[in-house]
């Protein structure tokens, strides 16, 4: 199957390869084998991004955070409502289904088009066909009471500070009393976008990032930051050089992704 994805949306096929590449080495941080099936299927490149050994291990890491983290939410409320932002083609629905969730996978209508040759909707699983700033997907989402999480991941860096500011905002009105998990990069990897292993070699950048999940309480005084994970602090042989480096406070503070988990409340957090 050929892909016709420039631009962002082109960016859905760098956590497909690396998830794919990981369901194939003998001791896989995850076990995505939908993916690596997937990846087959699809006419691209991928050989460009042999040697992006950094960016391989930071989707595999992020997937993994993730992925124990959404569990522990629906382990706490079986009967949630999930929204994934930025779906791209990834297998999370599948992953970490108890069988009572209800899952929404949002995404623009060419990537969602890519992924419908994929996936199929139930009565539990939908597929969105649209930018995250159409707010009419919010119309879509009917939680009936039923607790929120909204998962962002390799999705927000790509858009620029008030854009993020102003999405956050109006999932905090949304969404009142849900929790996000959400991937987020530093100011200095943004400045980094042309040398990055992947990105750099597409036609797109980074545009936004934060120093903490912190920051994020500074956007909406109903928000609050419950947990952040940075992603050096696992799996450190397979950073390399990096990880050796990570023992510096200042280097894995300045060059590292991290995994954000805030709380929305209905008012003011005291």
């Amino acid at each position: 199957m050929p892909h016709k994805l420039q631009g962002v949306p082109e960016t859905l096929l760098i956590p497909l390869w690396a998830r794919a590449v990981e369901a194939n080495r003998d001791e896989p941080i995850i076990k995505d084998d939908k993916a690596a099936a997937i990846m087959q299927r699809i006419e691209y490149d991928f050989t460009k991004f042999d040697n992006a050994w950094k960016s391989q291990t930071g989707v595999v890491i992020r997937t993994e955070l993730l992925d124990k983290a959404t569990r522990n939410f629906i382990k706490k409320h079986p009967d949630a409502v999930v929204v994934n932002i930025g779906c791209g083609l990834d297998t999370r629905f599948s992953q970490v289904d108890n069988g009572r969730i209800r899952w929404y996978d949002l995404d623009l209508p060419e990537a969602i088009q890519i992924r419908r040759q994929f996936f199929a909707e139930t009565d539990r699983y939908k597929m969105i066909a649209k930018s995250v700033f159409d707010y009419s997907w919010i119309d879509g989402i009917a939680p009936g009471g039923a607790p929120v999480l909204i998962i962002a991941e390799g999705i927000l860096m790509y858009f620029t500070g008030p854009e993020v500011k102003d999405l956050i905002n109006k999932l905090v009105v949304s969404f009142p009393a849900a929790e996000m998990l959400l991937e987020i990069i530093t100011p200095a990897l943004v400045k980094m976008s042309k040398q990055h292993d992947t990105i750099g070699k597409m036609n797109v950048k980074f545009q936004w990032g934060i120093n903490s999940g912190q920051e994020l309480e500074e956007y909406n005084n109903r928000i609050r930051l419950v947990n952040e994970w940075n992603l050096l602090d696992y799996h450190k042989a397979r950073w390399r050089w990096m990880g050796r480096l990570a023992v510096i406070p200042a280097f894995k503070h300045r060059f590292s992704d991290r995994i954000v988990h805030v709380k929305f409340g209905r008012g003011q957090f005291v």
